[in-house]
């Protein structure tokens, strides 16, 4: 039996490629951990860019406790197995009335993992709602391997080095999956997927987490760095991070320095992009 996962999501999961929306935070829970985010940011003086939106978990206490989560964690052990590496994170965030969207991908584009066994679990903080501009995803997509992906930049586009999927699905295609707060889905690396723009009152506040199981490697020379968030690790693929002790020390900042590059070099995108 699943841990987290009802069966129905489970069999989903494995016949369409995605499943949710998935219960994992409390409304308390969802609420504080934006709370501390947008004092983040008014400390800052600005709303978080890069590199903070990238591996958040190894400098703010929210974005730990999220990739920790129990119920998260559960989730993800139910797709892939008790030994998970939190490989990346991405914060996702369409402000109000933005017209910022994202281009139908493959995570795998961006990751160049083996075997391709990635789940992103996307934990909303905010409502995704459809007007917000939630997912969209192509059932079954996950099937047919990695397509074809080309580097177009572009105005709006969240994603900043815009690797995307060409003429081949419109804004109308796929399925839609809203979430409230608190809510997450998950997809697999292989699921092609998009999502419009922000066309709500609010902001729309996700945290993108790219778990793998132990045993998967990079296909690239260069190494990134992981997180063993659950179970063991064998293999030792990936340099090792350590888990946060304190939010926005010098020794968090350090490291989270030191996996940015990693995973910069690893995933191939140049400075600036």
């Amino acid at each position: 039996m699943p841990k987290h996962l009802t069966p129905a999501q489970s069999e989903q999961y494995a016949h369409d490629g995605f499943t949710g929306p998935v219960p994992v935070l409390t409304a308390d829970e969802a609420r504080s951990f934006r709370d501390e985010l947008e004092a983040y940011e008014r400390s800052a003086g600005k709303v978080i860019g890069f590199p903070e939106k990238s591996k958040s978990y190894l400098l703010f206490g929210w974005a730990d406790a999220i990739v920790h989560h129990p119920r998260v964690l559960d989730a993800v052990e139910d797709v892939i197995g008790p030994n998970i590496l939190a490989y990346h994170t991405t914060l996702w965030v369409k402000e109000a009335h933005a017209e910022m969207f994202t281009l139908w991908h493959q995570d795998d584009a961006y990751f160049f993992l083996d075997p391709a066994e990635q789940v992103t679990a996307w934990v909303a903080l905010s409502d995704a709602s459809v007007q917000a501009g939630c997912m969209r995803m192509i059932p079954g997509s996950h099937r047919e391997g990695l397509a074809e992906h080309t580097d177009s930049p572009s105005r709006g586009n969240i994603i900043r080095r815009g690797r995307a999927i060409h003429d081949r699905f419109d804004d109308s295609d796929g399925v839609l999956v809203p979430l409230r707060a608190g809510e997450m889905s998950l997809h697999n690396t292989h699921t092609i997927h998009s999502s419009g723009a922000n066309k709500s009152d609010d902001r729309r506040i996700g945290l993108g987490i790219s778990y793998i199981p132990t045993r998967v490697c990079s296909r690239v020379e260069t190494r990134s760095s992981a997180l063993l968030v659950r179970g063991v690790d064998e293999y030792r693929h990936f340099h090792p991070e350590e888990r946060l002790r304190q939010p926005l020390s010098a020794e968090a900042r350090a490291q989270h320095a030191r996996a940015y590059d990693f995973y910069m070099k690893s995933a191939k995108i140049p400075e600036g992009a």
